[in-house]
């Protein structure tokens, strides 16, 4: 039986007071999250991220910066499930479900909020091995968009490649032959085209070229001006300068 998810009106961490009437609460705010890993071939504890703590509101973009082990994508995979929060809670503020502690949504509810409202990118890309590089950002647009529109989710589909200089060539190849940066823009893509309500941003950059680094910039600016919130972590600080409206520096899983 799946777990029931956890809502609550107002959120109120143990460092904030709860908005005045009127005023902007948070899309997300994050109490005390604390993860560890034990790799049982090593004999191994290995801490993630603990007692984290941070708020991020509506149109925000946030983000995150530090060495790599420094418990950074931690964040992100709790707040996308990957992976489960040992202690703390993340509170979300769903357009479907209100405030939902995404600590303990059901997976039904994960499904939902990945499908319609919350976008991850990460430098790895994980898809079917029998899906087309357009088929991958057909479906996103196909869940944003509808089955209705499908005019629409083509044109889109067909916009969105040809930004991230994705050729036409490669639109019916499979990605597992693609290179390391070519799947990093497929994943970008399939992510950004959806204009989720928080987007999740994990080394968006990290094996880009310049060109492709400027492509993703603009539409990070894009998405940002039209009110989507945005949670990212990078190593390339001179590409977060402008974007950022609050950095966060990460050393050994927790903030400093």
């Amino acid at each position: 039986m799946e777990a029931a998810y956890a809502v609550r009106d107002n959120p109120v961490s143990r460092d904030q007071q709860a908005p005045r009437p009127g005023a902007a609460r948070p899309l997300l705010t994050i109490e005390g999250l604390t993860k560890s890993f034990t790799v049982h071939a090593m004999g191994r504890h290995i801490q993630g991220c603990y007692d984290i703590s941070l708020t991020v509101m509506p149109g925000e973009f946030v983000g995150i910066t530090g060495k790599s082990g420094s418990g950074k994508s931690t964040i992100l995979r709790c707040l996308f499930r990957t992976n489960f929060p040992e202690k703390g809670s993340l509170w979300y503020d769903s357009a479907a479900f209100g405030y939902i502690d995404l600590a303990q949504a059901s997976q039904r509810q994960v499904v939902y909020l990945r499908t319609h409202e919350i976008g991850y990118v990460t430098q790895f890309l994980s898809v079917l091995p029998r899906r087309s590089a357009y088929d991958i950002v057909l479906q996103s647009a196909l869940e944003t968009y509808g089955s209705k529109q499908l005019d629409l989710c083509h044109s889109e589909t067909e916009k969105m490649l040809a930004h991230f200089n994705l050729a036409e060539e490669l639109w019916a190849v499979y990605p597992r032959t693609f290179s390391g940066g070519e799947k990093l823009r497929l994943n970008i893509a399939a992510a950004m085209i959806k204009q989720p309500r928080l987007l999740l941003l994990d080394e968006p950059t990290a094996s880009l070229d310049n060109a492709s680094k400027l492509k993703v910039r603009e539409l990070i600016e894009q998405l940002k001006n039209q009110g989507t919130t945005m949670l990212g972590i990078f190593h390339d600080l001179e590409f977060m300068e402008g974007l950022c409206d609050h950095e966060f520096n990460m050393q050994e899983g927790v903030i400093a």
